[in-house]
């Protein structure tokens, strides 16, 4: 008998006995069917401390939206029974209305026997559930959408929801991981900049269309023709809030604090300072970096106003919205705040209260700043209040998905050559989605306020307000 043989035989051994003396047959089960499988595109895929990182329907990444009829219809939905897992999930519906995992498993079901076409979300929920479920509710409600007008040329359409937690060493497995199961014929994600870069080559080599609809920095390395985005790049936000600075606000000094080891932060930091100088104004160079172990808010404003300082640009990272805060409330409205897209977030408003009144936002889209577009009417039909402009962009991304499948070839090469093609275009939350030869979106950035307001749409007293609309 051979050595691995006898190794596999003593294995066996050891864990019949542990699941006889400990009543543990669960474990016999589970270790078994891992020390065998050979299935190279389970949906374990990635594994995290916490579970599972990706799933059509048959287990639940957001533990914080269980009920136990959603627990009902994973557990349904992992057993076929897709008729049982519809009702479940339309049941934890009701009880939860704005959950968007459930909608998209309820969606996965459905599609189930009607030969459906299979995509990727990947969402950081562990990174940043709010984040996370921002963007599951855009996709979620463009999926809904399509199955109620028949699907695409007759088909469902499945959605699998991925956790890369923002992480991108993460982000990079399950690029490889999606890049390698040919059922997957196109991805929505990531969203921080930093899991971005990490996945772009896997995609590309892959020849896996990647569209993201939250990753805002400016260079890509590596990017290739299969990289998409629908969300404009920090050049348009810097630009934009350069010029409002300027000719609006007639703020000419500007300091910044930003994160170092945030793509996106430094990326907007850079084509910032590009723009003010461009436009006429200065940038005031102090010590105000969220990431640095000496980061003290106090100081950086201080700092800022003795160097003469009229305006201080909050280029946040999502993981470091709450350090911006705390900038804001040393600040006690001295010097004029601007903010990055990022802090286009509910948690600004909880958290920053008056400390952010007045601050002016460059971001991608408001729901009042599109009029007639009927996406922010049905989104708060869908989901019972507004969504933010990380839902909408993420619909744009499944539009623009929707609309290349749609001409016919339905493959990862004929959808690339779709997206990529002069004449493509889709309709979607920004109005008409158009991709330049890079890949990045045809489209500008707009301007937002926030206001004090009572009473408030999002019941903190204080609501974003756009400044210009379209």
């Amino acid at each position: 008998m051979s050595k691995k043989n006898e190794t596999t035989i003593l294995i066996l051994a050891f864990l019949i006995t542990a699941a006889i003396l400990g009543g543990g047959a669960w474990l016999l089960r589970d270790t078994i069917s891992n020390l065998f499988s050979k299935e190279p595109n389970s949906f374990n895929r990635v594994s995290s401390s916490s579970g599972k990182r990706s799933s059509l329907g048959e287990t639940i990444l957001v533990q914080a939206d269980t009920t136990p009829e959603k627990q009902a219809g994973v557990e349904a939905f992992a057993k076929g029974d897709f008729a049982s897992a519809i009702a479940q999930f339309q049941s934890s519906r009701q009880i939860q209305p704005n959950d968007p995992e459930t909608l998209i498993y309820l969606n996965n079901a459905q599609a189930a026997t009607k030969n459906p076409i299979k995509i990727a979300v990947v969402v950081p929920i562990g990174g940043n559930l709010n984040v996370a479920k921002e963007i599951l509710r855009g996709v979620a409600q463009g999926q809904n959408e399509i199955h109620q007008k028949g699907g695409i040329n007759g088909r469902g359409l499945q959605i699998e929801i991925v956790n890369d937690d923002n992480n991108p060493e993460t982000a990079k497995q399950v690029a490889q991981e999606l890049v390698k199961d040919n059922s997957i014929l196109a991805v929505i994600g990531h969203n921080s900049s930093n899991a971005t870069i990490a996945a772009v080559p896997e995609y590309q080599k892959g020849g896996l269309v990647m569209i993201s609809s939250t990753s805002t920095v400016t260079t890509i390395p590596e990017r290739g023709n299969f990289i998409f985005r629908t969300v404009p790049t920090i050049r348009f936000e810097a630009d934009t809030v350069s010029r409002y600075s300027i000719n609006m606000a007639k703020k000419t000094n500007i300091a910044v604090c930003f994160d170092s080891t945030a793509a996106n932060s430094q990326s907007l930091k850079d084509d910032f300072t590009s723009a003010i100088y461009a436009d006429g104004g200065r940038i005031l160079e102090i010590s105000c970096d969220f990431a640095a172990p000496t980061f003290n808010a106090n100081e950086a404003v201080s700092n800022a106003i003795s160097k003469g300082a009229d305006g201080l640009l909050l280029a946040a990272s999502v993981e470091r919205i709450n350090l911006a805060l705390e900038v804001a409330k040393a600040n006690q409205q001295r010097l004029f705040l601007l903010g990055s897209s990022t802090l286009y977030a509910y948690q600004t408003l909880k958290d920053g209260q008056q400390a952010v009144n007045g601050m002016v936002l460059v971001a991608p889209w408001h729901s009042e700043a599109f009029k007639g577009n009927p996406f922010p009417v049905q989104a708060k039909q869908l989901w019972g209040g507004d969504v933010n402009w990380r839902s909408a962009l993420s619909y744009d991304a499944l539009q623009a998905i929707i609309a290349g499948f749609k001409s016919g070839d339905i493959s990862r090469q004929g959808l690339q050559g779709v997206l990529s093609s002069q004449g493509f275009s889709a309709q979607g939350a920004t109005g008409k989605i158009e991709f330049l030869p890079s890949g990045d979106r045809n489209g500008a950035a707009i301007l937002i306020k926030i206001e004090a307001r009572q009473p408030s749409t999002s019941g903190t007293g204080f609501d974003f307000v756009p400044l210009l609309s379209k």
